[in-house]
């Protein structure tokens, strides 16, 4: 889902007095600990310094939203929670009055993203979890969209590829439970729709996926130490190889790993290369919905993405 829209309130600033119960130092500023009525209906409860909020304190605005943590200069910074009015969340690290640093954020659908943050934007490494599928975007976020390598994990598959715009493009590969990976890349066309009432033509750009081969499962071994030459002398003569003994030079020897495929006829009529497949990556807008990608399950005849970008309601901070 979308936080694009849960810009802050406005608190009220230093010249906005309000009601003060609390300690002050010499000069007669608010200083130290002291709770606070603004003429906006909000409320203050924390400490002080100088004048401005600084330290830990609780900030809660007359719609219900309230933000729990630390402030620098009048300003959410560092360490802190911010409930929004939809029931959303974030919890984490603040710079300015903007989410910046690692932080989580719950959203209203029971969806989580949990990683970096940059300016207010999902921005970085992170892990965005989809409470309806169970399935998960792990990997580079850039102003707030999916960008960069990454990795889309199901429940009995997994995408591995680049992003490009929200978009999987270029080349990649799914890798199967049942134990083999078809590889291939995704390519960008684009679908033209009819607006009946304003008769215009919107243009859809749809990731479509192109298989190119099945392969079993790519395992890292390690690469074995060049076997010398056999040296004259006693004691020269090569003894027989034996599964599992110790490799000359103190390591273990290392069993390839054979994956089995067990794999219907059905199954593999299913993975096997072919042309180029349906729409893929279908991409429907909704508002006030789930935001961003949403992947479905395999179906028969081609693996079926789902990508339902929406707006967050937009609270306000």
């Amino acid at each position: 889902m979308s936080d694009l829209g849960s810009e802050e309130l406005e608190e009220e600033g230093e010249n906005d007095l309000g009601e003060y119960e609390g300690d002050r130092n010499e000069a007669g500023e608010r200083h130290g600990h002291g709770k606070a009525r603004l003429p906006n209906g909000d409320t203050y409860e924390g400490n002080y310094e100088h004048g401005k909020r600084h330290g830990q304190g609780i900030y809660k605005f007359k719609n219900g939203a309230r933000y729990i943590g630390e402030y620098v200069n009048n300003k959410k910074h560092g360490q802190g929670t911010f409930i929004y009015p939809d029931g959303s969340r974030y919890e984490g690290e603040w710079a300015s009055d903007l989410r910046h640093g690692h932080g989580v954020y719950y959203y209203v659908n029971n969806d989580t993203y949990t990683g970096e943050w940059l300016a207010h934007q999902r921005h970085g490494q992170g892990t965005y979890l989809y409470a309806e599928t169970g399935s998960k975007y792990v990997g580079t976020w850039v102003n707030g969209q999916q960008e960069g390598a990454a990795e889309l994990v199901h429940l009995n598959h997994r995408y591995q590829g680049k992003f490009v715009n929200k978009h999987p493009f270029g080349p990649g590969k799914y890798v199967f439970d049942i134990g083999c990976e078809q590889h291939g890349e995704y390519r960008l066309t684009d679908v033209e729709r009819e607006e009946e009432e304003e008769e215009e033509t919107l243009v859809t750009v749809i990731p479509k996926w192109r298989a190119t081969k099945i392969t079993e499962l790519a395992l890292w071994t390690p690469t074995l130490p060049e076997e010398l030459p056999p040296t004259d002398g006693p004691g020269s003569e090569e003894a027989p190889a034996v599964e599992g003994t110790a490799v000359e030079g103190g390591g273990e020897s290392v069993e390839e790993f054979q994956p089995q495929m067990d794999v219907s006829e059905e199954e593999m009529d299913f993975l096997r290369p072919g042309e180029e497949d349906g729409d893929v990556f279908g991409q429907e807008n909704h508002e006030n919905g789930p935001e961003d990608l949403h992947y479905d399950t395999i179906d028969q005849e081609n693996i079926n993405f789902e990508e339902d970008e929406t707006r967050l309601f937009n609270p306000l901070e």
